[in-house]
C-alpha cells in the first residue's frame, strides 16, 4: 500500500512541476501544497519536492515527516546545509530561507499544531511511527 501512496505523490508531483503549477496546488486531499526547490548537498542539482504546508503570518511550515520513517527526508539535510531555497505556490515562486525546528523550539509545539491539522492529524500518526523527533521547518519569504 506505501508504494501505492508513493507512486500517487510522485504522480502528483510530476503534474504540479509539468503544468507549471495551474494545477497540483490543492490536487492531492484537497491539502494545500507548495514545491520546495533546495539544491543538493552532496550533487549540487536542484531538487524539488511536493509538500503539503500551513502558514504562520509570513511564514510558511513544512514538515520532514517522511511517512513516519526512522530516517528524514533528503530535503531536510539540503535545506539544513543551504537555507536559501525557493517555494512555488501554484503559479508564483517565492525565494525564502529555510530553518529547522524541533520540540525544544519554544513556538515548535504552535507550529506543529498549524501543520497538522491542515494534514488532517496524519503528522501525528507519523511520529507515533517514528524516534526521532520530526521537524518543523519555517519557510521565511526573504523578497
Amino acid at each position: 500500500m506505501s508504494s501505492v501512496f508513493a507512486n500517487v505523490l510522485k504522480v502528483h508531483q510530476w503534474v504540479y512541476e509539468n503544468s507549471r503549477g495551474l494545477v497540483g496546488h490543492r490536487l492531492l486531499f484537497g491539502n494545500p501544497t507548495l514545491l520546495l526547490r533546495t539544491v543538493g548537498r552532496k550533487s549540487g542539482r536542484e531538487r524539488t519536492s511536493a509538500l503539503t504546508y500551513g502558514r504562520d503570518g509570513g511564514d510558511y511550515l513544512v514538515t520532514a515527516s517522511n511517512g513516519g520513517s526512522p530516517r528524514p527526508p533528503g530535503w531536510l539535510a539540503n535545506v539544513k546545509a543551504k537555507p536559501e531555497c525557493e517555494i512555488q505556490i501554484g503559479t508564483h515562486k517565492i525565494p525564502v530561507a529555510a530553518r529547522a525546528t524541533y520540540p525544544d523550539d519554544p513556538d515548535y509545539a504552535r507550529r506543529w499544531e498549524i501543520v497538522d491539522k491542515v494534514n488532517k492529524g496524519r503528522y501525528s500518526a507519523y511520529q507515533s511511527q517514528t524516534k526521532r523527533p520530526i521537524a518543523v521547518v519555517v519557510l521565511t519569504p526573504t523578497s
